[in-house]
């Protein structure tokens, strides 16, 4: 007998994949938390019936929230990770030796031991002497670290359960202040084809925070459409004005300093929900 996972992503269309083995399948203090092992795509992390890493393809997401923030940042020292526990956006920042401190914080605690346990070489650098790991709301951590960060990155889930604080632009005026007077932030922010409303409230609610807001993009499979944008809201430094030829080459399998600006030029219909 076969046995499929299939993500719902709306009520009319989703993805289904091949399962050789469930390791975990339980209810968390926040949410329901699933790591099973796919034929097409490997080791697979499902939170909440929605897929959030995978083996294969989890390189470009965690790439694209970490690589363009940091090298549009001159010295990005201070770094913060919302949300994030399997650990993968803390292995990207961890390539970027100006990082000198590289906090994580996640509400559950659960997502962060079994990727340690199902998917080691994603949260290979959670042990690292420069990272921090709290369980803990990022909202809260937040709104207690004023004028900490140089660089937040939130990587989140969808805007539903604990992560429905983390679409609001209240939280964004929070990461506003615990940014330094040059910092910035990333977040990735839905795709297009199923949450354009999504992206646009978001991008609105940015532009009411920060002065320089640009939205990128990447494909990202598992994710609804494969078409994936990510919002960076900026008080100094524009992405658009990286010198593409400083960007040194790192160990990288999706984003290049080639791609850099590449990645901010936005097919017309999402250009659109932007403007």
């Amino acid at each position: 007998m076969e046995l499929w996972y299939t993500e719902k992503q709306t009520e009319s269309y989703g993805i289904t994949a091949k399962v050789k083995e469930t390791y975990v399948n339980e209810q968390t203090d926040f949410q329901q938390l699933a790591m099973i092992e796919t034929e097409e795509f490997g080791t697979m992390l499902v939170l909440d019936g929605m897929v959030m890493t995978t083996d294969k393809d989890e390189f470009v997401y965690h790439e694209m929230v970490a690589h363009p923030a940091l090298n549009t940042h001159p010295n990005p020292e201070q770094v913060l990770v919302v949300g994030g526990g399997d650990g993968g956006v803390i292995r990207e920042i961890l390539k970027h030796p100006k990082v000198k401190r590289a906090v994580l914080v996640d509400i559950d605690g659960k997502v962060i031991e079994y990727s340690k346990k199902y998917l080691p070489n994603i949260a290979s650098g959670l042990d690292d002497a420069r990272v921090e790991v709290h369980v803990n709301d990022g909202f809260m951590h937040i709104h207690d670290h004023k004028n900490e960060y140089d660089v937040i990155m939130v990587d989140s889930t969808e805007p539903v359960g604990p992560a429905a604080n983390l679409f609001t632009r209240g939280f964004y005026q929070g990461i506003y202040e615990a940014l330094k007077e040059d910092g910035l932030f990333v977040a990735q922010t839905d795709n297009p084809w199923f949450k354009a409303d999504l992206i646009t409230s978001v991008n609105r609610d940015v532009k009411e925070v920060f002065p320089i807001v640009r939205v990128f993009w990447a494909n990202v499979p598992t994710y609804p459409s494969g078409l994936w944008t990510f919002t960076m809201g900026s008080k100094k430094h524009d992405p658009l004005a990286v010198d593409e030829t400083a960007i040194p080459e790192r160990e990288t399998k999706y984003y290049t300093p080639r791609l850099h600006k590449a990645a901010f030029v936005l097919p017309k219909f999402v250009e659109d929900l932007v403007k």
